[in-house]
């Protein structure tokens, strides 16, 4: 799994620290920070949810076959 972020998207809601907060944090600015690009399956659910509540789409997962 590898995820992504467009900060030009992000309007600093915070969703995704909120669900993720071992991925995500955000800056002192409030913009998107990851923190892990490639992390490990245990926390795949994690990602997702964060790309499924992110409100701008500014995250995205792809997943490795």
């Amino acid at each position: 799994m590898r995820i992504t972020v467009d900060r030009n998207l992000c309007e600093s809601t915070g969703m995704c620290t909120g669900l993720a907060p071992d991925l995500f944090e955000l800056d002192e600015d409030g913009l998107i920070v990851l923190l892990n690009a490639e992390p490990g399956d245990e926390l795949r659910s994690a990602a997702e949810q964060a790309v499924r509540n992110c409100p701008v789409a500014a995250i995205a997962v792809q997943h490795e076959d």
